[in-house]
Parts: C-alpha cells; structure tokens; sequence
C-alpha cells in the first residue's frame, strides 16, 4: 500500500505540472452562466464548475511516465476492463483522451477488422502515439489531435469511445460529450472509467473521481443515459451510456 500510495502521489503531482501545458480554448457561445459556473480554483483544480462539480486540472505530457508504469495492469487491472468492453473485431473505438497509447495498443489487437481512433488533445502524446504505432507495426491505430472542445471524430463513425480517467478533466465537459455522442453509431456505447467518488478508501484526490450519480447527471445534458455500471475494477467505475 505504501507502494501504491508514493506512485498515486507522483500521479497527482504530474496533474498539477500538466495543467501549465493546458492550452487555453476559445471562448464559446456555450461557454456562459447557463452552462458553466466559475470561483476561485481549488489546490487541484481549476475554478470551472460544471453541474455543481469543479473541473480537475489536467495531466500533461510530463506525467507520462505514470501511465506506462510496469504496474498499471496489476493496480488497475486493465484486463478486466478490456474484457468488459466485449470488443467486436470490426468495432472502430475512440480512444479519447489516449495519452501515450497503454489501453489503445491493447484494444487494438481486439479490433483486428477495425480500427482504434485514439485522440488526445496534447501534441506531444500524439508523438508517443505515433512512436508506439511504429514500434509495434500497428496499422489499425491513427493518432488523432482533438481540441478542448471538439475531439474531431467525424459524425457516425464509432462504435464505442473509451474515456480512462479522462473525463473529469475536460475542460469543456459539454461540448466535447455533445461532439462524441454525435460520432456514435446506432447502438455505440460511449465508457467512462472513473475512480469511485463513493468510496473514501479510494486513495484519489476528490476532483480526480466521479460517482455514478454525477456522471449519469453530466451524461443526461448530452442526450445519454446509463446502460450499466460495471464495478469488477478495483477501484474504478466501467459506466456504459448510450442514446
């Protein structure tokens, strides 16, 4: 636990580095009282609040390290998480928020007929992305670089979209979920993987969790529902919304 306890606490430190690489987004119609509130930022967040929640600052290029940690398959138990996808070899799969490429290079062999589409909004992440694509060979993964706002995922294509840890901290919640939803296929599945906000034994800071009743609220402003709430993950949610 002491293990686990220094490595979460490396992790929260990059969060705090990486929101200095977080590129301001253009302020949009959308972006106003009605849909965003705002005060004076938290220790680890950033002073936008978004159906009563405070955004989390985000984690940089510079924390990559934490997500290609020899441990995270073991803490995270992320061949759990890949079997509860239930992935199809022709599936297309939107790797949103896809850092350095961990989950999508497991999906990828999964989707043999498909393709995992793995965004992230960072350019220096979409180097390793490219970076890991060809030192594997992998011909079914393309790098995508999305905005803050707009993942750039072309209307209809997917059939699922993948967001691990990601989520909570996007800074523009609303239209980034309204944009993903518009990409689903007729029966796509949008998965949120979040730390449990219900559960204080969870050794996270509080903005770097979500319960299930928060996300499912956040989820009904972009026309989703919650499907199922798969807790096999030890310490995280696997949440499924569809239209």
């Amino acid at each position: 636990m002491r293990h686990v306890s220094v490595l979460l606490f490396v992790f929260l430190l990059a969060c705090c580095r990486g929101a200095s690489q977080q590129q301001p987004a253009s302020t949009s119609i959308a972006d106003s009282a009605a849909v965003y509130q705002f005060k004076d930022a938290s220790r680890d967040g950033i002073g936008k609040l978004y159906q009563g929640r405070e955004i989390a600052q985000v984690m940089g290029h510079l924390g990559a390290s934490w997500l290609e940690r020899p441990e995270r398959e073991r803490e995270e138990r992320t061949d759990l998480l890949l079997k509860a996808l239930s992935l199809r070899p022709t599936d297309v799969v939107a790797d949103i928020g896809a850092g350095t490429g961990f989950f999508t290079f497991l999906m990828a062999p999964k989707v043999s007929k498909g393709n995992v589409l793995a965004v992230d909004i960072q350019p220096e992440m979409i180097e390793y992305l490219n970076e890991g694509k060809a030192k594997r060979k992998v011909t079914n993964v393309q790098p995508l670089l999305g905005t803050e706002s707009d993942p750039k995922l072309p209307a209809n294509s997917i059939d699922l979209a993948i967001l691990i840890d990601a989520y909570h901290e996007f800074s523009y919640p609303r239209e980034m979920m309204g944009h993903i939803a518009s990409a689903l296929k007729p029966g796509g599945r949008i998965v949120l993987v979040e730390y449990r906000a219900e559960d204080p034994n969870v050794p996270i800071k509080e903005l770097h969790k979500l319960s299930v009743a928060q996300a499912t609220k956040e989820m009904k402003a972009a026309g989703l529902k919650l499907i199922k709430n798969d807790d096999r993950l030890p310490q995280q949610h696997i949440m499924f919304f569809g239209k």
